[in-house]
């Protein structure tokens, strides 16, 4: 049974008793409400009991877990550099207590030694929704720039794709190349148009 159907049924039970104890005294017998009312605080007493055993596992679930805490294993192998062991230490313990900041804070400094650089911005933003973000605002910050400064710093950047065309190499006529055929003259344009019959007539003294 969830907090609010109990505490609704339990609001509507007291206010019965209330009501049959001093306005309705006939409609009960006096040892029956007696008796209700100490039912009443009897079973109260037992969810309270029940309740308070539980609360150890809701403030810290890997203390109650059946496998060994594996926290201090990801703290040491993130301390000694080796990513891979502590990302897997660190999953173990999110699967137990998926919203605790220390695991996703080591969890984010993985992904941002590995160069998984929207990984651990998507886990900074989430640590900032949790439960406990207002206790490890300033642990989040100093992590959120470490992320940009090495972001900045190892991301690699494309290159600018130059506007500007080559220029066609110009063909050497020693070398035997050969050049690019002219490109014909626009309309109306200034340029000399080659004409073959005045070449002739101008070598033709020469071959005489």
């Amino acid at each position: 049974m969830t907090a609010l159907p109990a505490a609704i049924a339990f609001a509507i039970a007291l206010n019965l008793l209330l009501a049959a104890r001093f306005l309705y005294p006939e409609m009960l017998a006096p040892g029956a409400v007696r008796f209700a009312c100490w039912a009443g605080i009897g079973i109260w007493g037992y969810l309270a009991m029940r309740e308070a055993n539980r609360l150890p596992g809701l403030i810290r679930p890997r203390s109650l877990a059946s496998g060994p805490d594996r926290f201090p294993e990801a703290h040491a192998a993130y301390l000694h550099g080796q990513w891979a062991q502590a990302e897997a230490a660190l999953a173990d313990c999110l699967a137990i207590e998926s919203r605790d900041p220390p695991a996703l804070l080591f969890l984010a400094g993985v992904y941002r030694h590995t160069q998984r650089w929207d990984a651990a911005q998507r886990l900074l933003a989430e640590i900032r929704l949790t439960e406990a973000a207002d206790r490890w605002w300033l642990e989040v910050d100093a992590e959120d720039k470490r992320l940009l400064r090495d972001r900045e710093r190892l991301a690699p950047t494309a290159p600018t794709a130059s506007l500007t065309p080559p220029p066609i190499p110009e063909a050497d006529e020693d070398a035997g190349g050969v050049s690019a055929p002219a490109t014909p003259s626009e309309p109306g344009s200034d340029r000399a148009r080659f004409d073959p019959h005045e070449a002739i007539g101008r070598d033709a003294p020469m071959a005489a």
